[in-house]
């Protein structure tokens, strides 16, 4: 395999955050049974994940989905070592976080302006400076403080976005204190050497080591994207089991980058990540088989085909 050595050094450890309790429900339609999202997250749980998004303490009558936050946190069994993050967007939610014993909460911003005036109803300052009390109580309480950044990639609205844009959004985050900033390709229109040129501007805002990448598969880039990261030398990703949340501005298109499809790809890189694809590939079956939609990883399906196979 000595072809291998003309690759760039990519990172030894990958730390994958679990988003699909969380992203990947959120985008369900019919109501998904509180019972579900906790066999869910105890599964992922077990795989041997660091990191799992499991909810958002939002108002209900915003995410309908997420109404039943506080009742999931009580229902998980946790395993040791293992991070529960939660979206805050107020400082209401950030309590009810907070009392729910969460290990990690969530704010988030745009690098589009357009995007946080339609989706925030303000522009990105603005919407950055009402987490400052949640960061200040986040920090007080020791409780770890992501900021996830959306549009880093494009914007549904507006189009192109500058990577001027995206470090300052970051940079606006890194005063907030976060721990970990995480560039969203929310419409999922990123390709390889856009990537690659985002991460390298946001890496002169906040560490590299600390930013992670979401990347959306609308357009077939998610697993490219990825390796275009690891090349830069990204080494935090998020993925979605079974692929669970559709792009909400793109009709129809696939939303977030398969789990199983991310470990398969930094399985045979030989990069490690302690997850173990077969307990996630059969999370993936089970969450498919509830919600009744087909399997949306590849890898995963064809895991299952060939344990079906071997029966």
């Amino acid at each position: 395999m000595h072809h291998w050595s003309r690759l760039p050094l990519l990172p030894t450890h990958v730390k994958i955050v679990e988003v699909g309790p969380r992203d990947g429900l959120q985008a369900e339609r019919g109501e998904v049974a509180t019972t579900v999202k906790i066999e869910l997250i105890d599964r992922l749980s077990k795989a041997g994940f660091r990191n799992i998004e499991v909810t958002s303490f939002v108002s209900p009558k915003w995410v309908p989905q997420m109404a039943d936050g506080a009742e999931v946190m009580a229902g998980i069994t946790r395993a040791p070592g293992v991070l529960y993050s939660a979206l805050t967007p107020n400082m209401r939610g950030f309590e009810a976080a907070v009392d729910s014993k969460i290990d990690e909460v969530v704010v988030f911003g745009s690098a589009s302006e357009a995007f946080s005036r339609k989706n925030l109803n303000c522009s990105i300052q603005e919407s950055l400076q009402r987490f400052r009390l949640i960061s200040k109580a986040a920090k007080e309480l020791n409780i770890r403080l992501r900021g996830s950044i959306s549009c880093c990639f494009g914007c549904p609205y507006q189009g192109a976005v500058p990577t001027g844009s995206v470090a300052d959004a970051v940079r606006r985050l890194a005063d907030l204190g976060c721990d970990e900033i995480d560039l969203a390709d929310t419409i999922g229109v990123g390709t390889a050497r856009m990537v690659a040129e985002v991460i390298e501007q946001a890496a002169t805002a906040f560490p590299l080591e600390r930013l992670s990448g979401h990347f959306h598969d609308t357009y077939g880039q998610g697993l490219a994207n990825i390796f275009a990261a690891l090349q830069v030398g990204m080494s935090i990703f998020h993925s979605s089991v079974a692929g669970l949340g559709g792009c909400p501005y793109a009709k129809g298109a696939s939303g977030n980058v398969p789990t199983e499809d991310v470990v398969y790809l930094l399985d045979g890189l030989g990069i490690q990540t302690g997850i173990k694809l077969d307990t996630v590939a059969s999370a993936g079956d089970f969450i498919s088989s509830a919600l009744g939609k087909p399997n949306g990883s590849r890898a995963g399906r064809a895991l299952l085909a060939r344990v079906d196979g071997s029966r």
